[in-house]
């Protein structure tokens, strides 16, 4: 008898898997939300916790472990790690008494949106709209399993959400100026230069203002090396100078969902 197919929550073939089976684009992915969490005004919640402020990169790979597990496993897997996420995020809620707004949930959500199709357009090439699409039903997904709330029905709504967020969720302040410091302390200034380069090439307009970020990044230089270093095998390499030694078996395990 004929074992039946296993059912994933994202399709085998999807661009989605593609993105986040490259480490590249992850590295990048994980460059941008960490110029927006410390933006967003909803932060406060990240340091209530304490993880964010006492380990920045630590936290910011647990949200990028999280959403491989989701796109990677098949579906009762992928849902039973949204509702851990929901859970956890629950727990935080009723410990301080007070609900984490739904415009912070879609932030996160929309970020991961943008910058996955942001990263692998700038490492590997344009995407078309129907795999726009795709990315974002994915994450859309997510968002309606966990319940939230005004989420957007297509692309476009989410493009016009999305601008909308950049512009009344981010601020400049307090958190910002201490998590940057900590990022700096976590990776010493040669990568925390690269952190930032890496900001300027990816982020959006309002974020590299907020920041006070410039509008080119040396990264436009060093992109087409980089490129040709994935063809004879050293791109791994560079990735571990990238990030701290005690990161590098995350970053060694980047590729693997994806193989």
């Amino acid at each position: 008898m004929k074992k039946p197919e296993m059912e994933y929550f994202v399709d085998q073939d999807s661009i989605v898997r593609e993105i986040w089976g490259k480490g590249d684009t992850i590295l990048f992915i994980f460059a941008g939300a960490s110029a927006e969490f410390a933006l967003n005004k909803a932060v406060d919640w990240l340091y209530y916790t304490g993880r964010l402020p006492n380990d920045p990169l630590g936290r910011l790979f647990s949200t990028v472990s999280y959403a491989r597990k989701i796109v990677f496993s098949e579906k009762n897997a992928a849902l039973k790690a949204i509702d851990s996420i929901a859970s956890i995020h629950s727990a935080v809620e009723s410990k301080r008494g007070r609900r984490i707004p739904d415009w912070a949930y879609r932030d996160v959500l929309f970020m991961l949106i943008d910058y996955s199709i942001r990263s692998y357009e700038l490492l590997e090439h344009e995407l078309g709209l129907a795999q726009k699409q795709e990315v974002f039903n994915v994450f859309i997904r997510v968002g309606k399993r966990m319940r939230l709330q005004g989420l957007p029905e297509n692309f476009e709504d989410f493009q016009k959400m999305r601008k909308s967020h950049l512009e009344q969720n981010l601020e400049a302040g307090e958190y910002t100026r201490d998590l940057y410091h900590r990022y700096r302390r976590h990776l010493g200034p040669m990568r925390y230069r690269l952190l930032l380069e890496t900001q300027i090439y990816i982020t959006p307009k309002k974020v590299r203002e907020l920041l006070s970020l410039r509008k080119y990044s040396l990264l436009r230089f060093l992109i087409p090396p980089y490129k040709l270093s994935r063809r004879i095998k050293l791109d791994q390499l560079l990735r571990s100078m990238i990030l701290p030694t005690a990161y590098h078996d995350e970053i060694n395990s980047l590729d693997q969902a994806g193989n």
